[in-house]
């Protein structure tokens, strides 16, 4: 279970900016109080505040679902962790006025400006750095494993699963008022018991180069076996199921959203660390619900799930490419 840390930063604890969501800014711990080597509890983690946001929920209840639902469902070695730890009174404020005078000198980021930081929570979440700051001799690979297994409700016949018929149509639309359009990997290629189709996917991971060895890591790993075994046992998603608003639905839509950070030593013989996170729980408030279904029921009567309107290049999706290699030796 997520304690409730006993401690709290200390005042005078110094932050840097590392980068920030739609409802969250991750903070680098550099250094405590009168320049005090920083205590263990800290070392290895990032700090996650709390933006002031109409959808907001409050970091307590963040972590006590995390604690009921997504903890026991991983090893701990296979999570992003999450501790709540008090912050110090004024903290936020103080980082609110450093976003303000980044964005007189244009240095936070132009999407994300006239949003700001909590004053009411009192809780920041220390969460596992799994970046390679500090680390030189270390590369970071991430990547989204949704819809490991195809959506329920497309038709038996499909020539797209879920999340290619989702990128199929939203190319589409980007056409259509002159944005850019995006290609990446199938996801029921990361799962293939064929190498060949892993290292296809790996082609289109950002930030990682060497392709080969990215597969040879995601291939059959435990971690990600796991997910889809979730994933498939926690089915009842699409048009199907239990109703939107219920807390099964609300899990498997956090487990086909979540992000695989992988930490890679350049040494091949150092240890690869492998992480799930972005698993805060969904919820289907706000109008996701319906935003759900909507989607789906479109995916459906537009024929995206049949790749009938993707005209402009061949599709990447494992469920319409040819695959017929046998996998190399390992």
């Amino acid at each position: 279970m997520t304690q409730l840390k006993s401690f709290e930063l200390p005042i005078g604890t110094q932050l840097a900016y590392l980068a920030e969501g739609g409802a969250n800014i991750i903070y680098r711990i550099v250094s405590q109080a009168d320049h005090q080597i920083l205590p263990a509890e800290y070392r290895g983690k990032l700090l996650r505040l709390r933006k002031d946001t109409p959808a907001g929920v409050s970091y307590q209840e963040i972590a006590r679902n995390f604690d009921r639902v997504i903890r026991p469902l991983f090893n701990p070695e296979e999570l992003v962790d999450q501790e709540l730890v008090y912050l110090p009174k004024g903290l936020s404020q103080q980082c609110n006025d450093q976003l303000r005078a980044a964005e007189l000198t244009g240095k936070r980021p132009k999407q994300r400006r006239g949003v700001y930081l909590s004053v009411t929570e009192p809780f920041g979440l220390l969460v596992t750095d799994m970046t390679s700051f500090g680390n030189p001799g270390t590369d970071l690979a991430e990547l989204k494993p949704k819809w490991l297994v195809q959506s329920p409700s497309a038709p038996v016949s499909a020539r797209r699963c879920r999340t290619c018929a989702l990128r199929d149509m939203k190319n589409h639309d980007a056409r259509r008022v002159g944005a850019s359009e995006v290609r990446s990997f199938c996801p029921l290629d990361l799962v293939s018991d064929k190498f060949e189709h892993v290292l296809r996917a790996t082609k289109f991971v950002k930030g990682y180069k060497d392709h080969t060895r990215l597969a040879k890591v995601i291939y059959r790993n435990p971690t990600l076996l796991k997910l889809l075994a979730h994933q498939r046992s926690m089915k009842d998603v699409g048009l199907y199921g239990p109703s939107p608003l219920s807390r099964d639905k609300s899990i498997a839509m956090t487990l086909r959203d979540c992000t695989m950070y992988i930490k890679m030593p350049r040494s091949e013989k150092g240890r690869v660390e492998i992480r799930l996170g972005d698993l805060d729980l969904k919820t289907a408030g706000g109008g996701k619900a319906q935003y759900w279904l909507e989607l789906e029921h479109r995916l459906l009567s537009e024929g995206w799930y049949m790749g009938a309107k993707n005209h402009t290049r061949s599709c990447d999706c494992a469920l319409q490419s040819p695959r017929t290699q046998p996998p190399p030796s390992m």
